[in-house]
C-alpha cells in the first residue's frame, strides 16, 4: 500500500509529515522547508505523492514520485 506524504502545520507551531491515514505525526520540524526535505525524500523512497499544505490547510504543492499512469509525450 503506497502512502502518500503530507506536510501540514501542527498546532504548536511547526510543521509536521504524516502519511495518509496517519493519527500521529511521523516528524516535527520547526520550518516548513525542513519538513518537505524529509518528506520528498520518503516520497521518493517509497515512490508515492507529496503534498505539502498550507497553515490554513489547502494544497499549495503536490508532487508524484510514483508510476505516473499518465507520463509526458517526447514532442520528437
Amino acid at each position: 500500500m503506497v502512502k502518500d506524504q503530507h506536510v501540514i502545520a501542527n498546532l504548536r507551531g511547526g510543521w509536521s509529515v504524516r502519511h495518509t491515514g496517519a493519527a500521529r505525526a511521523t516528524r516535527v520540524f520547526d520550518t516548513q522547508e525542513d519538513a518537505v526535505e524529509f518528506a520528498r525524500d520518503i516520497a521518493r523512497k517509497e515512490r508515492s505523492d507529496l503534498y505539502v499544505h498550507r497553515r490554513d490547510g489547502t494544497i499549495r504543492e503536490r508532487s508524484s514520485y510514483g508510476n505516473d499512469p499518465f507520463p509526458p509525450r517526447d514532442k520528437e
